[in-house]
């Protein structure tokens, strides 16, 4: 399958910087630090990383605050921070299309493993799709089935261009030989107005809709986990309906190039004492996300290894942005 994914996506990027080295910084941290959150205020992302912000703050002894910069598939943070000093005041959480977008693109603006810090790997999603609750499909295979016999008539919502969510939606339609559209958004908010006033005919995201699932004002055709949500045992996974696919989008937190060691380790184990803060676990049971912890050389080295199964799954489906 080929798709040049400008048919149907736009992903504006402005240019990159390179950020110089950081010198020691004694007692840190002396002032507010900056995290950006690059979604839409209100969805699963930023709810955790708000939580997560909340029970950092209250160890590093300084406001840890959330700036949301959502838009463009979840790169801006990392685009921004580029430009930022590494002084450990600017973080960013980081989801995988900030690794994924520079290898679809003919002209990258960052190299994803060697541009930026990485700090502390957190947790990974509860992805599903979900339609409204009067749509004529009661399960995932009579979705699939009616995508097939219908080209380009059948639209879903995410989050944005490169996601996980997006990708794996494009693997499906691969696989079936099914030819939908796909309707990028800045945020879950935006993405389920969509869905509920019929502009769009299913939403694939995290689990934000775990509570409108619970109310019957949508319905959850499958989940994408290795297991079936404990929340929602009637919901089949991807491998149950016949599709081999299985994914979660982890993510963690990291700064601009550079930063000194002695920092990182600062930052590491103030967020590693937030991510088991009882408040900000309950926040995780919540949206039934897991916790995957990693520290800095754990978590470089698993995203050098998603760099390269990332590559070579963007060459086979053929996806590229210009």
């Amino acid at each position: 399958m080929s798709m040049t994914i400008g048919r149907r996506s736009a992903l504006a990027l402005g240019a990159a910087g390179l950020a110089t080295p950081a010198l020691a910084q004694p007692g840190y941290p002396n002032r507010p630090i900056r995290l950006y959150v690059p979604w839409g205020p209100g969805g699963t992302t930023d709810v955790q990383m708000r939580a997560l912000c909340d029970a950092a703050s209250r160890r590093a002894g300084q406001p840890v605050v959330v700036e949301n910069k959502s838009g463009a598939g979840g790169i801006l943070g990392a685009q921004s921070m580029l430009h930022d000093k590494p002084d450990g005041y600017t973080l960013g959480q980081m989801p995988v299309t900030v690794w994924r977008t520079p290898l679809m693109s003919s002209r990258p603006m960052w190299d994803p493993v060697n541009d930026f810090t990485y700090i502390i790997h957190l947790c990974g999603y509860l992805f599903g799709v979900v339609v409204r609750a009067d749509a004529p499909w009661k399960t995932f295979p009579e979705f699939l089935e009616d995508a097939k016999r219908n080209p380009g008539k059948i639209s879903y919502g995410t989050p944005g261009v490169g996601t996980s969510l997006h990708l794996t939606m494009e693997r499906i339609a691969a696989e079936r030989g099914i030819d939908w559209t796909h309707v990028p958004f800045r945020g879950f908010a935006e993405n389920m107005n969509s869905l509920l006033g019929g502009q769009t005919d299913a939403l694939a995201d995290s689990s934000g809709w775990s509570q409108l699932v619970e109310d019957g004002k949508v319905r959850l055709l499958v989940t994408w986990g290795e297991e079936r949500p404990r929340r929602f045992p009637q919901a089949p996974t991807l491998r149950e309906v016949g599709i081999d696919i299985v994914s979660a989008s982890p993510y963690g937190i990291a700064g601009p190039k550079g930063m000194d060691p002695a920092v990182v380790r600062r930052i590491h184990d103030i967020f590693k004492e937030a991510l088991h803060d009882p408040a900000h676990l309950t926040v995780l049971d919540r949206f039934d996300m897991p916790v995957m912890y990693k520290g800095p050389e754990d978590y470089l080295a698993f995203v050098r290894q998603q760099v390269a199964e990332d590559r070579a799954m963007i060459e086979k489906l053929g996806l590229k942005m210009n």
